[in-house]
């Protein structure tokens, strides 16, 4: 059984065209500042805050900074139909992008070429989703993490029933 969605919500430096008006990139390291200061980022179904997958807080999201991008773990309810769902879509390749809901907190704009361009070196991040097509589309992924062996598996199990039944947090 699939255990965890994985990837890289955002590849640093990684440019995209918005709404066909501008280009926009971030900056390696442009939510640090704001992970660090321990915000309930979420991880939802296609930017719908009605389907939530995991987050911070429950410990079913984690993120991270990499020289590459910003990183993410998610493993959503397997027992929920919400959780099968983006297990099973993920895990057959239908849905292999991310996206990210976030607030520019420094900017850098260069309008001298054709499209203007917009540079992210610091952001507020609330949400990333699981989603068919993203605006940063191949240089976001999603993808399953499978248990090495049953015993990993069976562990995972045992553990997930202790934190319901509040033995482990």
């Amino acid at each position: 059984m699939a255990d965890t969605i994985s990837g890289f919500a955002i590849s640093w430096n990684r440019p995209a065209l918005i709404a066909g008006l501008f280009e926009e990139r971030f900056a390696r390291g442009a939510f640090d500042k704001h992970l660090a200061q321990n915000p309930d980022v979420a991880a939802l179904w296609a930017h719908d805050p009605s389907r939530p997958l995991g987050r911070i807080s429950n410990g079913t999201l984690t993120l991270r900074s990499t020289d590459a991008g910003l990183y993410y773990s998610l493993t959503p309810n397997p027992d929920a139909p919400l959780g099968q769902e983006a297990l099973a879509t993920v895990g057959n390749g239908t849905v292999n992008e991310v996206s990210v809901s976030f607030t520019p907190v420094v900017e850098e704009w260069d309008d001298s070429g054709d499209i203007p361009k917009r540079l992210i070196t610091e952001a507020k991040l609330y949400e990333i989703s699981l989603v068919l097509w993203g605006a940063y589309g191949n240089d976001t992924s999603a993808q399953i993490s499978r248990a090495f062996t049953n015993n990993q598996a069976a562990r995972r199990r045992i553990e997930a029933a202790q934190r319901k039944r509040g033995i482990l947090k």
